[in-house]
């Protein structure tokens, strides 16, 4: 279990790569959307792998906000943000 929580942060290597180097906001944006899904995942299966419960409530509530960061930064980049 361990194994693939590692793997799963692996995959994180390319998105930093991704929000550093662009090109475009888009690809940015979709960059964090995979850090909070990876982060989500992981939450989870150190839960699952360790009998810990209060693990899967800040998985739900790091999805939660990610959607919600999602949401916020296309209207932001759509152009609809006030200042």
């Amino acid at each position: 279990m361990n194994l693939l929580i590692a793997l799963l942060l692996l995959t994180l290597i390319p998105g930093l790569w991704r929000v550093w180097h662009g090109p475009t906001k888009t690809d940015r944006l979709l960059a964090m959307q995979l850090f909070a899904t990876t982060g989500t995942a992981a939450l989870l299966m150190l839960s699952a792998s360790g009998d810990r419960d209060s693990l899967v409530a800040v998985a739900l509530v790091l999805a939660v906000l990610a959607a919600v960061m999602s949401a916020a930064l296309v209207q932001l980049l759509r152009g609809g943000g006030n200042g």
